[in-house]
């Protein structure tokens, strides 16, 4: 199956609700001024900045260039994401800013297995103690802090420290904490243990659904040709076509950017979108059919 057919076939398949969470009485946190005063012209993974509420029980809590979000509830907290191991302590500080306990984040959960985004996942389970949960393909280089061997940068990517991961969930499964309800979506492609979840968060009376959607880049280290990966590339397709169908309105990226999200939180583009995860997904088939074309030129 050609990789656009595969992207096609999930779209078409996907169906699932996003799980439901509820906002609790919890901190506003700094002005959203605050943190593009802090983020102007900066992009960078370690580049600190202070927390900001997205919406609900949501914050960003992680730095300029990397989305580290922690879901707060009345009954304790999960964190997606950690960032680098050089930002962990950043990671750590931004929740105590909010008025928060580290030792209320009972989860961590993660996007993929790279180390601009969990290489702080061993410090900061030591300094929450909170257990990590994963797609099943995520867990050994999560434990291990290396690559698996079919990652499209393997070799080319730093290791990083490696933590126990307490579950290994499929997908559509659910992680339930209080009020707190996430879906988890394997969408292998940018990595093979890559993640997406999906939950339901509220302002008052308004919900919104939410998807914290995986990247979906299509890079590799520089002798990797996707074009060889068959498998691999139907695989990344029809992960593409998961995050089209999810129910989405506000979209979060593990890159700030790759979604807007300073914009969005400048209000020079709105916040929610139904069709940001669809748009999102597009472009990416788009980008890794033009990949494939690249390895393939005609002759």
């Amino acid at each position: 199956m050609s990789a656009r057919a595969a992207f096609l076939f999930a779209c078409a398949g996907m169906a699932l609700a996003p799980s439901a969470s509820a906002q609790a009485g919890l901190p506003e946190g700094p002005p959203v001024s605050t943190f593009l005063s802090a983020c102007e012209g900066k992009d960078g993974w370690e580049d600190p900045s202070p927390p900001v509420r997205i919406f609900g029980n949501v914050y960003h809590v992680g730095t300029c260039g990397i989305t580290v979000l922690l879901v707060a509830s009345d009954e304790g907290h999960v964190l997606l994401d950690t960032g680098t191991a050089g930002a962990a302590p950043l990671v750590a500080a931004n929740i105590e800013a909010l008025g928060l306990k580290l030792s209320d984040v009972e989860w961590i959960v993660t996007s993929h297995e790279h180390h601009d985004h969990v290489g702080g996942v061993a410090e900061l389970k030591r300094r929450t103690g909170a257990q990590i949960a994963s797609s099943p393909l995520a867990q050994r280089p999560l434990e291990t802090g290396e690559p698996d061997w079919r990652d499209p940068q393997a070799g080319s990517i730093t290791p990083f420290e490696g933590a126990p991961v307490e579950r290994v969930m499929r997908n559509g499964e659910h992680l339930v904490l209080g009020s707190i309800d996430l879906t988890i979506h394997t969408t292998p492609g940018h990595a093979p243990g890559a993640t997406t979840w999906s939950w339901r968060s509220c302002e008052g009376e308004t919900c919104r659904k939410m998807v914290y959607a995986d990247s979906v880049s299509a890079v590799s280290a520089d002798d990797y040709r996707f074009s060889q990966q068959p498998t691999y590339v139907d695989a990344f397709a029809r992960s593409l076509g998961k995050i089209a169908a999810l129910p989405c309105e506000i979209l979060i990226t593990p890159h700030p950017a790759a979604s807007a999200l300073h914009e969005r939180l400048a209000g020079t583009r709105p916040m929610a979108d139904p069709q940001a995860c669809y748009d999102y997904a597009v472009q990416a088939q788009s980008a890794l059919e033009a990949r494939l074309a690249q390895e393939s030129p005609r002759r």
